[in-house]
């Protein structure tokens, strides 16, 4: 075991606490409506025919516009966020947006041809599931489910989980080796994020 896997288990209550708070005016009909209209842009930029350049610029306005995206950075940073200065936080913000748009936007790009469709939605403690069907020509269909909140006053999901994978522990596994990588060096992490995905 790593020192990082030592300290990441010994922070994991405290990321628990930093959770997306409970969703007091958010209702299940808002968290399927969120996905929906989720859903249909990204329907339609795998309809576009646009190149993979540009579906993946089309992937990372609606990842900002639809993701808790400091929520999503934070947690990928992970215990290494506290020693992050300012300026850091906000230069990893940024590369990791992009590079989760890119990372993602290849998968969802693999789509062409099918189609996401909202299956069924369900709170489960402090926020909601909201699970939606990929239907991929020549492959079994396969579940995509968002998480959902209202922590930040807008309905936005926090997580996502392709075929059962948790984007969330997946990107904090990344960054964590890319910091290992890089011997702890923050800067030198997100110029690597920048060239990743």
């Amino acid at each position: 075991m790593t020192r990082r896997n030592f300290v990441a288990c010994g922070a994991t209550l405290a990321v628990a606490a930093a959770a997306p708070l409970p969703s007091f005016a958010l209702t299940e009909g808002q968290a399927r409506a969120m996905v929906d209209r989720l859903v249909a842009e990204i329907n339609a930029v795998i309809d576009s025919g646009k190149s993979e350049a540009g579906m993946i610029r089309e992937f990372e306005s609606i990842f900002r516009q639809y993701s808790d995206t400091s929520y999503v950075a934070a947690y990928a940073m992970g215990v290494d966020g506290r020693r992050a200065t300012a300026a850091q936080k906000r230069a990893f913000s940024k590369a990791f947006n992009a590079y989760v748009a890119r990372k993602y936007g290849k998968r969802f790009r693999e789509f062409i041809g099918g189609r996401l469709e909202v299956a069924d939605v369900k709170q489960v403690k402090r926020h909601y599931e909201v699970t939606t069907i990929a239907y991929l020509k020549g492959e079994a269909p396969f579940d995509v489910t968002f998480f959902v909140s209202d922590r930040t006053g807008k309905d936005l999901f926090f997580n996502m989980y392709i075929e059962g994978i948790n984007m969330l522990l997946t990107e904090r596994e990344e960054i964590g080796a890319m910091l290992d990588r890089n011997r702890g060096d923050i800067d030198a992490m997100i110029a690597d994020l920048k060239k990743a995905g």
